[in-house]
């Protein structure tokens, strides 16, 4: 009787998510869950069911859900910096003013197309900013920007010459304020909808210009 050859052992096929690609997909997933639910929904458990891996899987890469939130927080961090340098690389760097109102402008445009992800790197409680390289060297850097952009206007008259330091927290505490405005729904209140918001922040932006103007 013929003897029928053994079967032949398959390979054990690898995870879809093998060498590194699982922490990506488990960012993907928080972003898609900021996107749609806000980011008081996401778990790492449920980032982990999105991804289609087992619920212990993720927890080698992100111990928690801050851990999560802060790598989501450090993505979002480097788009908001790409807006801001597309914006410098659009205006004439030897105009302070237009690069003060660039970089404004540029803060705004970001937070209000994506709202969810400004929640994310601006709720310092859903993430640990000084536990992050990145996030505090991507930070420093736009600060970093803006006082060369006042040092810039003052040394060449463009601004009024009062104390740096004061200027920069006025810019930031302006644009941090109409970006939440915005985000948060603020601006009916102010007897402006929130499709007129946009052009409303950028009235605001240019009336501070005027006014730092000698």
């Amino acid at each position: 009787m013929r003897k029928h050859a053994p079967a032949a052992v398959r390979p054990k096929r690898r995870g879809r998510y093998h060498h590194g690609h699982l922490r990506e997909a488990l960012l993907e997933a928080a972003e898609r869950m900021i996107e749609e639910e806000g980011p008081e929904s996401v778990t790492v458990r449920e980032a982990a069911r999105r991804a289609g891996v087992s619920p212990g899987a993720p927890f080698r890469h992100f111990a928690s859900r801050t851990a999560l939130m802060t790598a989501v927080a450090e993505r979002a961090m480097q788009r908001f910096k790409d807006e801001i340098a597309r914006a410098e690389a659009s205006v004439d760097a030897d105009d302070s003013r237009a690069r003060y109102l660039a970089l404004g402008r540029a803060y705004l445009r970001w937070a209000t197309r994506h709202p969810a992800q400004f929640r994310v790197i601006s709720t310092r409680s859903l993430i640990d900013f000084e536990g992050s390289d990145s996030l505090r060297r991507d930070n420093d850097a736009i600060r970093a920007l803006m006082r060369e952009i006042v040092a810039q206007g003052q040394s060449r008259g463009q601004m009024r010459a009062a104390d740096p330091d004061a200027l920069e927290l006025l810019a930031k505490a302006l644009s941090y304020g109409l970006a939440r405005m915005y985000v948060d729904g603020h601006f009916p209140q102010w007897d402006v909808s929130q499709r007129e918001a946009p052009a409303a922040m950028q009235r605001v932006l240019e009336l501070l210009l005027g006014l730092l103007t000698p």
